[in-house]
């Protein structure tokens, strides 16, 4: 039955290749994990063992980690009152435990506070810069301190009461920003990135395909891909310009280079990825700054994104800041971690959020254990 169901969850339209290069998000360590953090990872890993049970000769090859840069880590570690890099080094490797709890088989767990990390951005950074596809402008805008992005007014709404805007994706507030950064020539990239989400199975489920498509359908400005060093100081410097810090964002994408060695000539030897999960939340970051990046730089985008929803309580998604989190930790104490993996793949439907009430959650998995 979990073969069928692995099956059924659309990994379809792969290019399958001597080696299967997959990938997870590189967690945000701001907070804890949750559950839904851990559902990437088990349909990763899920697709990892199916790839190596039916093609025992292929390289399969699958890398997670964590993310631990920008304003929002900064203001995480003041909150604790404790050094950022001690703060990032606690949450990174709870991740790490929970996936290894979980028996995930990761290949690689990349942490972009590595100077293997460090030194890839550096590099990546120089390719785009030679290439003429950064330039240095003054820039303002609403800037999301949660979601690490600027923001346009079409994609903000108004509390006419307090004057706050927020995001409409997120809904988290927004700030007005105006600075001098070095900004990435997106809107040159534009045709490529729709050629690229055109091809057949790129995006799967087909569903966020065409919410790729109606983004794609205005015209992209040109992305900021730098922040003043001393607002955002927990970040990688700008090579040679140490006035300024890599956009977190930018940072991030590069991880799944890195762990594969890049610059190094064996990275290749995996590249492009075959397949990258991701959350629905990260949709654009991934299905059009990363393949315009990518492309940019002369390398080859992945060949396919999988996207899935979220796992929400009450039919809201999980945050920490609402207090509605599931601990992968405690619900595999109550449940087992095999019948919380079993849970996730079985109940999980990747177009649609899983949204039912937190004791229905229980009461579902307690079922499938039993």
């Amino acid at each position: 039955m979990l073969i069928r169901r692995i099956k059924c969850l659309g990994f379809l339209g792969v290019r399958y290749n001597s080696s299967h290069y997959v990938t997870t998000p590189i967690f945000y360590v701001n907070a804890a994990p949750h559950i839904g953090h851990l559902y990437s990872a088990v349909i990763a890993d899920a697709h990892c063992r199916y790839q190596r049970l039916k093609y025992p000769e292929r390289k399969v090859r699958l890398c997670t980690g964590t993310d631990e840069h920008g304003t929002k880590i900064q203001q995480a570690a003041a909150l604790h009152k404790i050094p950022v890099a001690t703060y990032c080094d606690q949450i990174s490797q709870r991740y790490r435990e929970v996936f290894q709890n979980a028996n995930i088989l990761q290949d690689d767990f990349i942490r972009t506070t590595e100077e293997r990390h460090k030194r890839a951005v550096a590099h990546f950074w120089r390719t785009l810069n030679s290439r003429g596809h950064i330039y240095s402008a003054a820039y303002s805008g609403w800037y999301c301190v949660s979601d690490e992005t600027f923001l346009t007014d079409s994609q903000l709404k108004l509390d006419e009461a307090t004057g706050t805007r927020y995001s409409l994706e997120s809904g988290h507030p927004v700030e007005w920003t105006e600075e001098t950064n070095y900004m990435f020539r997106l809107s040159k990239f534009q045709d490529d990135v729709i050629h690229w989400v055109k091809q057949e199975a790129r995006i799967r489920p087909a569903k966020f395909e065409k919410i790729l498509l109606d983004t794609l359908s205005e015209p992209l400005p040109d992305v900021s891909v730098s922040r003043p060093s001393n607002r955002v100081h927990w970040a990688i410097p700008v090579p040679d310009d140490s006035s300024q810090t890599v956009y977190v964002w930018l940072d991030a994408l590069v991880n799944y280079l890195s762990a594969l060695g890049y610059p190094d000539e064996k990275y290749s030897a995996f590249w492009p990825p075959a397949q990258q999960i991701i959350g629905k939340d990260i949709l654009k970051f991934h299905g059009i700054y990363w393949p315009a990046f990518l492309i940019a730089a002369g390398l080859q985008p992945p060949g396919q994104l999988y996207v899935h929803s979220h796992w929400t309580v009450d039919g809201q998604k999980m945050s920490k800041s609402k207090q509605n989190v599931v601990n992968p930790v405690q619900a595999a104490e109550q449940y087992t971690m095999e019948g919380l993996r079993y849970f996730l793949l079985r109940e999980g439907v990747a177009h649609s959020d899983g949204s039912q009430e937190l004791p229905q959650h229980r009461n579902c998995i307690l079922n499938l254990t039993q």
